[in-house]
């Protein structure tokens, strides 16, 4: 998907700073990655709160083993 943003070029600096990445577009993709990831594993730590997920799981075949 091609879009057009602005990006705030201090934060964007400091992000180069911790990457290895050479371009923004890659440093875009790997913080959109980590969002999604982060935002999985909230989920995940939510649902284990609310008791709907316990240890022992298997959260693949919606049984416990």
């Amino acid at each position: 998907m091609r879009t057009n943003i602005v990006l705030d070029d201090q934060l964007v600096t400091e992000a180069f700073k911790y990457s290895s990445v050479k371009t923004k577009k890659e440093l875009i993709h790997i913080a959109l990655r980590e969002f999604v990831e982060r935002k999985h594993c909230l989920n995940l730590l939510d649902l284990e709160e609310m008791g709907e997920f316990e240890e022992g799981d298997d959260y693949k075949m919606g049984e416990k083993q």
